[in-house]
């Protein structure tokens, strides 16, 4: 019965030079992979690190808490954001309040008049706004006196669902200032049934 032989008993058998040269060839091929896996490992961490400075500057990744923007956004819906300082009307945006992250859209901007009536109808600079994503309006928790001026450099912000929502009609919270905000939503990437931009 034949035996295999193994790579060394092979090598052992060979002219000295053949198996100087066989193993320089071993040599130069783990060399070879040596770099080849350095550079692989480098490159995915310069990626990574791309990625997480992406995320964090331009594009943050936020999951969705509360009910206070139904329809348009549920509980533990995740979306994406984009950094910018130039909003309007109707944009969903994401800024911080007293160490979290909340949301909500955009109603008017710096100087703006907005009114609202006792059924919810909301107006601004005395034009009523369409407001189609608002499924049920309501006067909801405010407590600020209206019509109400929007201060320079902030936003007036309302959540999509009005009578649960607590956002600028409510003195605790206010306008929103711009070096608050996170940034725009743009897209969201979960559940993926819903995934989309906005």
């Amino acid at each position: 019965m034949k035996k295999n032989r193994t790579g060394e008993e092979v090598l052992s058998q060979l002219p000295a030079v053949e198996r100087l040269e066989a193993e320089l060839k071993r040599e130069k091929y783990r060399q070879k992979y040596r770099n080849v896996l350095r550079s692989t490992v480098y490159t995915l961490l310069v990626v990574a690190a791309a990625a997480v400075l992406i995320a964090t500057l331009w594009l943050p990744v936020l999951q969705i808490y509360g009910e206070s923007m139904t329809p348009t956004l549920y509980d533990g819906d995740v979306v994406i954001s984009w950094k910018s300082s130039d909003f309007s009307t109707g944009d969903v945006v994401a800024f911080y309040y007293n160490n979290r992250i909340l949301v909500k859209r955009v109603i008017a901007g710096p100087g703006d008049w907005v009114d609202i009536d006792q059924d919810g109808t909301v107006y601004v600079n005395k034009q009523e706004i369409v407001e189609p994503y608002v499924v049920e309006k309501a006067f909801g928790q405010c407590d600020i006196e209206l019509p109400y001026q929007v201060p320079e450099t902030k936003v007036f912000v309302m959540g999509d669902h009005r009578s649960v929502s607590v956002d600028s009609r409510s003195s605790s919270i206010g306008c929103v200032a711009n070096e608050d905000i996170v940034g725009r939503l743009v897209f969201r990437v979960w559940p993926i049934g819903a995934f989309g931009v906005f």
